[in-house]
């Protein structure tokens, strides 16, 4: 009995393993197995999906790739108190603040991702300001500059947009506030004078490095003092919240005009810089001619993190920042505040 049930268990067996195609007659003789499975001729490729365009000089997404060769637009800001609280300086992409006359810093701030309706209040340009503009060939604005820089910006070819070139259509004067303090500048009235002057509405910029990756630390820098001088000491302290930096000036918030908000900076770079002595008034001021071309020696603030190195660039494009070992220190996505100062200058950090 028991050998009958393991011959029938090896004929089950037996025609479970025949190949389908001898089963069933299989007319016209026998036939091949047949795969069903898609036959792999190479590898499959996904492709990269294509990076958005973003803005240059923030590395936010912008809405075009048209819209990145958008002419950028330079102007000098007045930060003496009487100034205070300056219109749109957070709608800038690049903000530099470097040191004038009797210790007052002032601001050259350069737009091109935002296009706010009232930017001011408008002040004169110094030195420092023919290093800045053409690294980013920007439309340059201002109202009021010495004989010598005016002499050197027309003589530099920079696109001078000013009071002092002799326009007038995109300034107007508030009544709030005494002159000098009151003039401000419209954006859109000054690409219209800049159309009709036939000054170039669209350029390439190199634009920065930057780091996408979510750095966290566990320790940061709480916060970065900056002395300009003893009429002007910056702090910007660091909110892990929104990863942004914090402007306090000699003691107090800076803040917006036209929000009311605390000023913040994603990216906060220390860049030390020579200082030349240009001339001196009456009572003993000193203009400085600012060097922003060549190399020095910076400090990077983002993410709560400092890296140390060095700011690098022949004249014609932004500065790059590398560590000492030569690898490129990136900035955060987002607005960054340079702050310039000369070489002697410490900053303190807690």
């Amino acid at each position: 009995m028991y050998q009958r049930r393991t011959r029938m268990l090896a004929a089950t067996l037996a025609v479970a393993l025949v190949p389908v195609g001898m089963l069933g007659g299989c007319k016209g003789g026998d036939k091949a197995l047949v795969s069903y499975w898609p036959k792999a001729d190479k590898e499959r490729v996904v492709a990269k999906p294509a990076e958005p365009p973003r803005w240059p000089l923030t590395g936010l997404d912008a809405p075009s790739e048209e819209s990145t060769h958008i002419r950028l637009v330079s102007v000098k800001i007045e930060n003496s108190p009487e100034a205070r609280p300056q219109t749109n300086m957070q709608m800038a992409d690049v903000v530099y603040e470097s040191v004038t006359e009797g210790g007052i810093t002032r601001f050259n701030a350069i737009f091109q991702s935002q296009s706010p309706g009232t930017i001011g209040p408008v002040r004169s340009a110094r030195l420092s300001d023919l290093y800045i503009v053409p690294e980013y060939n920007a439309l340059f604005v201002f109202s009021g500059a010495s004989s010598t820089v005016n002499a050197r910006v027309n003589k530099s070819g920079i696109d001078n947009l000013s009071e002092d070139a002799g326009i007038s259509y995109p300034f107007s004067r508030s009544s709030s506030r005494p002159r000098p303090h009151n003039l401000y500048l419209s954006l859109a009235r000054l690409r219209e004078e800049s159309i009709k002057r036939k000054m170039k509405q669209t350029q390439d910029i190199a634009g920065f490095a930057f780091d996408r990756a979510s750095a966290e630390t566990t320790s940061p820098i709480a916060s970065v003092s900056i002395p300009f001088s003893t009429a002007n000491k910056v702090t910007w302290t660091y909110d892990p919240a929104t990863k942004a930096y914090l402007r306090v000036n000699n003691g107090k918030k800076f803040t917006d005009a036209a929000t009311g908000k605390q000023i913040s900076a994603r990216n906060v770079v220390v860049m030390w810089a020579q200082h030349k002595t240009a001339s001196r008034d009456k009572v003993g001021s000193v203009t400085y001619e600012i060097v922003l071309k060549g190399s020095g020696q910076c400090a990077v603030f983002r993410n709560g993190q400092r890296f140390d190195g060095t700011w690098q660039t022949d004249g014609t494009k932004p500065p790059a920042f590398r560590s000492q070992d030569g690898t490129l220190i990136k900035l955060s996505p987002g607005n960054t505040w340079f702050q310039v100062v000369q070489p002697s200058v410490n900053i303190t950090m807690r």
